[in-house]
């Protein structure tokens, strides 16, 4: 139901005078100063200048709330003192064999990350397997050098040419490949 004071306000401005007839409009006291300092007084804006500062309309804002989680994945801490995984070995690139890996590496699984050669990340994982992170071509592996940032998403999954790592230093690459490194007999 609209406000009555819609419907009452044409009337009292027509009520309280004209500017034909030389009275001026009637103010209610808390308006007096506003309505002298905007027009004079037989302005027949002057209502209006009334009417306006007595109907206020509610501002509505809109607030939006997001949730943005962001996981970390930190690089291999080489003293075994200061290593929460000290059983588990440096790797030399040239005594493991790469083998397919999928598409895809649970986020919980992985424990520690360290860079490799060219475009390469070593990842390791909680159950002491190694895996090989192909970057494009155009990404460096230094960059990595401090561990890297990734989004999760639904699945809970970090997969290849869909997710984005992120370096503390700004760098953003997509993964290409995923390998297993095996020993090499």
């Amino acid at each position: 139901m609209p406000n009555a004071l819609v419907y009452i306000a044409p009337l009292a401005l027509l009520w309280s005078g004209s500017p034909g007839d030389g009275k001026p409009a009637r103010l209610l006291p808390e308006h007096e100063g506003q309505a002298q300092a905007s027009a004079p007084a037989g302005d027949p804006a002057l209502g209006w200048i009334i009417f306006d500062s007595l109907v206020s309309v509610p501002t509505q804002n809109q607030v939006r709330i997001e949730q943005r989680v962001t996981i970390r994945i930190s690089p291999l801490v080489n003293s075994p003192r200061q290593s929460l995984m000290p059983d588990v070995p440096q790797v030399n690139l040239r005594d493991y064999e790469e083998r397919d890996a999928g598409k895809c590496v649970p986020l919980r699984a992985i424990r520690a990350v360290q860079s490799g050669s060219d475009n390469r990340l070593l990842l390791y994982l909680r159950d002491r397997r190694v895996l090989s992170l192909r970057l494009r071509k155009s990404c460096r592996a230094q960059d990595f050098y401090s561990g890297f940032y990734v989004e999760p998403r639904e699945d809970g999954m970090l997969c290849v040419e869909r997710d984005t790592l992120r370096s503390r230093t700004g760098a953003t690459c997509e993964l290409r490949e995923i390998n297993r490194l095996v020993a090499d007999d």
